[in-house]
């Protein structure tokens, strides 16, 4: 909803929002565009009358807003909606979808486009540091989206992305998540398949090799080329896909960090010919953001960019804002911050980290201080599966919702490392200041604000007076 807000402005209406908790990086970037930022959900934010409401798929009847806006016959849309007849309607639209690496993957395609100079239009859900904004109209027909399968709005349970059309579609994964509006992982691969319709034969869909719910729903029909990616595969298993009518992408790590990797392309033809190698040594860490950047590097040849412009952009590539953000480093403690909401992302992420540090020998530990605050987590979902994500890291912290599903007693016993729960953010930062020690490296984990706690734990380990307050 920020990004389209951005967008919106761009075009030059004027914008104003209603949200509840609202906190940086993306309120900062909205007041900055003048954007006014209204607390809470009250009518009154509806005055003087607007010529068009756009309700996000947070809000649902009963809402004060909406139930304003609905009493007063208010002209309203959804986000998804309003996008693709303001916006999106002539644009070449690059949609990226997936569980997992959304809006990270969206920032790479976008960014190796704007490097090779396609100037595209795009709408990321996080702030990238290689753009001054989560989202710009652009200056082409090329128009990167994140496509996220969630429900577009409370009178449009469609998912998001059906209303954008791609061109070129990216699947990254699919699990099971958003268990508050999915039954089961079967009604999450139903309209994965709605995405599929809506390709055109002259586009393309770009998956993952060897992921089984993704071959499922494929399965169910396919009307557009597709190419596959992914990580050490065997060279003649590459050529074989390749030769089948797709071409295919490989990455050849240089060590399990993610850290150096070589991008073997795999042309289209009777032999599966290699046609390019590519090396690429980024800031990034962990096998999942290769295979974002495979995917990214896949879907920009699409619309003509050679995998050797892309991969030179990636070594450039910034990353996101709470992407495995680095925070600060205080008395050799170093803090980030990451968006991981979701077991897998859990696992893959503090596998990277761990890597990353084997590789470097700083002798510390792996801390990971995790909210379960998405409302698949919350209603315990996921409970077989958390203890297990997070045996890469040397000591786990949970922050306790206030109302769950989870049995946080099993979950420590499950723990392969020592692990603790804690009922408030200032009970984590106590913890973690009085045991810290040089070289440890803590990654705070939560896809909400976690009550300020990045800021508190990095006062603490300063000795700010009243950090903990």
């Amino acid at each position: 909803m920020g990004s389209l807000a951005v967008i919106a402005r761009q075009l030059g209406h004027r914008v104003s929002g209603s949200d509840q908790n609202v906190y940086p990086p993306m309120s900062t970037q909205l007041q900055e565009l003048g954007i006014e930022l209204r607390e809470g959900y009250h009518p009154e934010h509806l005055q003087p009358k607007p010529d068009l409401v756009i309700i996000g798929n947070a809000l649902s009847r009963g809402n004060p807003a909406v139930e304003a806006v609905l009493r007063d016959r208010l002209v309203y849309t959804s986000g998804p909606q309003w996008l693709a007849q303001a916006v999106l309607q002539h644009k070449w639209v690059l949609g990226v979808a997936g569980t997992h690496g959304k809006t990270t993957t969206s920032a790479m395609l976008a960014w190796v486009l704007e490097y090779a100079g396609a100037r595209p239009g795009y709408l990321i859900g996080g702030v990238t540091k290689n753009f001054p904004r989560s989202a710009s109209l652009g200056e082409s027909d090329f128009f990167v989206v994140e496509a996220d399968e969630y429900d577009t709005a409370f009178f449009d349970k469609r998912s998001k992305f059906i209303h954008y059309a791609p061109r070129t579609a990216i699947l990254n994964n699919l699990e099971f998540d958003h268990a508050d509006i999915f039954e089961n992982l079967a009604a999450i691969e139903r309209q994965f398949h709605h995405l599929v319709r809506t390709v055109p034969g002259n586009g393309l869909i770009i998956s993952p090799y060897r992921d089984s719910v993704l071959e499922a729903v494929l399965s169910q029909g396919l009307w557009s080329p597709r190419q596959q990616f992914g990580v050490n595969v065997p060279d003649e298993v590459c050529r074989l896909l390749a030769s089948g009518g797709g071409a295919f992408w490989n990455a050849n790590l240089s060590g399990d960090s993610g850290e150096a990797f070589e991008v073997v392309q795999y042309g289209q033809g009777a032999t599966g010919e290699v046609v390019n190698r590519c090396a690429v040594q980024w800031a990034l860490t962990g096998e999942h953001n290769v295979r974002n950047a495979l995917a990214a590097i896949a879907a920009a040849r699409h619309v003509g960019i050679d995998t050797a412009t892309s991969t030179a952009a990636l070594r450039e590539f910034a990353g996101v804002k709470r992407r495995m953000e680095h925070l600060g480093t205080i008395g050799g403690v170093s803090v980030y911050d990451d968006f991981a909401h979701h077991p897998t992302a859990i696992d893959t992420t503090l596998r990277g980290m761990a890597a990353k540090m084997a590789a470097g020998e700083s002798g510390g530990r792996l801390v990971a201080i995790i909210e379960p605050r998405s409302n698949t987590m919350k209603l315990g979902i996921h409970q077989t599966d958390l203890a297990a994500a997070t045996t890469a890291a040397d000591l786990v912290l949970w922050k306790k919702p206030e109302s769950s599903g989870l049995d946080f007693h099993t979950l420590l016993a499950q723990s392969e490392c020592p692990a603790h729960a804690f009922d408030s953010v200032e009970e984590i930062v106590s913890f973690v200041k009085e045991g810290s020690a040089h070289g440890d490296r803590i990654v705070i984990m939560s896809n909400g604000g976690f009550d300020n706690i990045h800021q508190k734990l990095l006062s603490a380990l300063r000795g700010t007076p009243g950090s903990l307050n």
